[in-house]
């Protein structure tokens, strides 16, 4: 597998400009290509919805850069959830974490009172909730019941003109998609 490589500045520009504008990217993860949005963009996360043709009941998960732009909902937590969630970040594992105080959005959140956050070591994920300022809704890049592409021709192949943007650059190292522990009952559910 290749090793993922930096986007440029120019790059990063469109992406950002296309994910302020209420956009829908693909763009390349740890292990799949991953659908993302504004995840406070009502109509972007509706629109991921219905391209894979999920119900919003299911939830989304949450990418971020670096702990700090996910720090508000680690804030209200107990300290020793707190280390429980961060002992796995940066690194392709997501942790349900309770919303507390109700500040992610029901669309993401779907039916759960925790919410699936990430914290990503791959170079174009950083890169893309660096220079987005948030950190994004991440869900494979597949429509329900398809296998989840892992090239751009396959992200092409599925969604063809219905994407704004595909994000180039290449998959991280891992062969499955991360992990999912709740980090209240310490189960691995993924």
């Amino acid at each position: 597998m290749a090793k993922p490589l930096p986007l440029s500045d120019w790059h990063l520009d469109c992406a950002r400009r296309t994910l302020l504008d209420g956009g829908v990217i693909a763009y390349p993860t740890e292990a799949v290509w991953g659908l993302g949005c504004d995840p406070w963009d009502a109509l972007a996360v509706e629109r991921i919805l219905d391209l894979k043709q999920r119900p919003m009941e299911k939830g989304m998960i949450l990418v971020a850069a670096s702990v700090s732009q996910i720090q508000f909902l680690l804030d209200p937590l107990p300290p020793e959830l707190r280390r429980e969630a961060q002992q796995y970040w940066p690194g392709p594992v997501t942790c349900l974490v309770p919303d507390v105080l109700g500040q992610v959005p029901e669309w993401v959140r779907g039916k759960h009172r925790t919410i699936a956050v990430r914290v990503s070591a791959h170079p174009v994920v950083k890169a893309l909730c660096e220079t987005a300022g948030m950190p994004l809704v991440s869900t494979s890049c597949n429509p329900a019941g398809r296998q989840p592409a892992r090239h751009s021709w396959q992200v092409r192949r599925y969604f063809g003109d219905q994407l704004d943007r595909i994000v180039p650059g290449n998959l991280g190292g891992n062969r499955k998609p991360s992990r999912i522990i709740d980090i209240v009952t310490g189960q691995q559910l993924r």
